[in-house]
């Protein structure tokens, strides 16, 4: 088999350099990501996690569909340690990190996602410790895209967006509106692993010459079932969410870098799970939370002559009723953060400048009092030569943990908390480079990171549940990005190596559901083929080298993932794009959260129109 793929690979990978042919670029409107070939899923519509698959700098570890449940990971760290940033603002789901990317937007409405680490990342990043995923919102254009698929296991799609730029002005900027709506249901690759999506938003837009503000309002609802879904205990498991988002968000910005950005948002998510989907449920679903957060945030840069100053300041405020998270010390919070990070650069021969910058950042919460952290970073930049920016960076991060964590009982139940549970701090001191390099464009970096309090989920032979325990982990580790374009290929490869040592405090624990699933080596591979004027190939492939883990029950520890897509846009209808796609090409078996069974091959069959 393995060989098989290998020459799967090799033949996309020749076969354009034969072609060389004009390009056939997809429609802007459904380009999400230039980093994954494939911008959607088989089985689903296209949701913002859709473009995370395949990111070179990120690790997905999905339940059912990735569109489904998806737990974000960045340079080995656990679900809630990644952020998202909307605009100005960090998302948040205090329930659970689980449903951090839970963002009720369509990808239309969004830029490529930004992956922040280091520096960059503990500058505008709230409550969380290794990295953040950042969408910019996209400037609205008039252009629209209709499209259907059909495919196995009963799977059908429907989605449909529309923006429309007016001739009419508003305080000296354009007005501008988009909307979008999109549904999708399946039987599910496994026995009572279906699934149904449904999600609508339109937004507001006002943009000038050097600003853009952006008034949005959003609904997601999903059902999906999986067997093992969040448990090791070979039980139907089901989830009901429903996600509603409001935001408002203002960028302008200043001139040579320098920028101003402003946000709030609304954002309430319900949930129902079910350990047993098919058990009587009562007068009261045991499972049952709904919780509420309101946040701001306001950041920049400005240059003030003698130096530059980058700052940012962000508050919410959030809120948990539950049927079960009733064991904890509260249920109400307030988190805030201030960065303050001057910056100052010098001017050296030949173009290139050394950048310096010192900080720190303050994170304070009202059941968990302040604490203050460094943040530095020294660079070279040059815009010419082979290596455009060489860096060296340190920062401290904090976040406090979930209310799964703090408010499940730590006696009984299948999750067990511990209200005791404190402030998360994380250590990252890397070094990196970005160059251009006969054609290709390179990013490098090597870190270590030591994490403190890591709130891990534990399992323990003979407890039937899984347990919040506290951990202490070095992960020293390395990432690779490369990129490059040719008339009628492009390829973007990335390479990352972990390694872990943990310290459990004494716990009793024989494996982690969480910080110690993690590959020790992945290899991404996205290859887009313009094979003539109107065929296109597109293959997505991640292979790894896991570390073991007694949890995991099939698929090795070793695997090769791979989505192709082949797409036709004929000539004569040159606005349509008939496209087939399949996801897990190999009919992998690999737990990408051990115990829980993989989503097995699928495959779809869709129309576009684009106009």
């Amino acid at each position: 088999m393995m060989n098989a793929r290998l020459i799967t690979l090799g033949l996309i990978g020749f076969l354009p350099l034969a072609a060389q042919v004009a390009p056939v670029a997809l429609p802007e409107v459904t380009v999400y990501s230039p980093r994954v070939a494939n911008q959607s899923a088989a089985a689903s519509f296209a949701m913002p996690v859709s473009s995370l698959r395949f990111e070179p700098r990120v690790d997905i570890q999905a339940r059912n569909l990735t569109e489904a449940q998806a737990d974000v990971t960045i340079r080995g760290g656990i679900f809630e340690n990644t952020g998202f940033r909307l605009g100005a603002v960090t998302l948040s789901d205090p329930q659970t990190g689980h449903y951090y990317a839970e963002i009720p937007v369509a990808p239309m409405m969004l830029g490529a996602p930004e992956i922040l680490t280091g520096a960059d990342h503990a500058l505008v990043a709230l409550n969380s410790t290794v990295g953040a995923v950042a969408y910019a919102w996209r400037p609205v254009r008039t252009a629209g895209v209709l499209s259907f698929a059909a495919g196995d296991h009963g799977m059908n799609r429907e989605d449909f967006y529309e923006g429309y730029v007016s001739d009419a002005a508003l305080f000296g900027e354009r007005v501008a509106a988009d909307v979008s709506w999109g549904r999708s249901e399946s039987n599910g690759a496994v026995a009572f692993g279906d699934s149904h999506f449904d999600r609508v938003t339109a937004r507001l837009q006002l943009a000038g010459g050097n600003s853009q503000t952006d008034l949005f309002a959003g609904y997601q609802a999903k059902f999906f079932g999986w067997p093992n879904l969040y448990t090791p205990f070979n039980s139907d498991e089901s989830e009901n969410l429903e996600t509603l988002l409001f935001a408002l968000n203002h960028r302008v910005d200043l001139g040579a870098g320098d920028f101003f950005e402003a946000g709030i948002y609304h954002r309430r998510n319900k949930d129902d799970y079910a350990f047993n989907r098919f058990a009587p449920l009562g007068p009261v679903h045991p499972f049952q939370h709904t919780t509420w957060v309101t946040g701001a945030g306001a950041g920049g840069r400005r240059d003030l002559g003698a130096l530059a100053l980058n700052f940012h300041g962000e508050i919410l405020s959030d809120d948990l009723h539950s049927t079960s998270l009733t064991a904890g010390k509260f249920h109400s919070r307030t988190l805030a953060k201030l960065a303050v990070v001057p910056e100052k650069s010098w001017s050296l021969d030949g173009g290139a400048r050394v950048v310096a910058k010192a900080g720190a950042t303050w994170d304070h919460s009202d059941r968990d009092g302040s604490v203050l952290s460094p943040v530095f970073e020294l660079a070279r930049e040059q815009a010419t030569g082979p290596v455009q920016r060489i860096y060296a960076s340190y920062a401290t991060t904090t976040q406090l943990p979930s209310y799964t964590a703090l408010n499940s009982s730590a006696s009984s139940g299948l999750f067990r908390g511990n209200p005791d549970l404190g402030r998360e701090t994380s250590r990252n001191l890397e070094l990196g480079l970005a160059s251009a390099l006969g054609g290709w464009n390179l990013e490098a970096a090597v870190f270590h990171r030591q994490d403190e309090n890591l709130v891990d989920w534990t399992f323990k032979r003979g407890v039937t549940a899984r347990t919040a325990n506290a951990v202490d982990v070095d992960t020293t580790g390395a990432e690779f990005v490369a990129r490059k374009s040719w008339r009628a290929f492009d390829l973007v490869i990335g390479y990352t190596v972990l390694t872990k040592s943990p310290d459990y405090r004494g716990a009793a624990v024989d494996a982690s559901f969480y910080a110690l699933n993690y590959a020790r080596q992945r290899l991404t591979a996205a290859i887009v083929a313009r094979l003539g004027r109107e065929f296109e190939v597109r293959l997505d492939n991640a292979a790894r080298i896991q570390a073991g883990n007694l949890l995991r029950t099939t698929g090795g520890d070793r695997a090769v993932i791979s989505s192709l897509g082949l797409a036709y846009r004929p000539v004569a209808l040159p606005r349509t794009e008939f496209t087939v796609l399949v996801d897990n090409l190999w009919d992998s078996a690999f737990q990408e959260v051990p115990a829980v069974p993989a989503a097995g091959r699928q495959y779809s069959a869709g129309i576009a129109y684009a106009w």
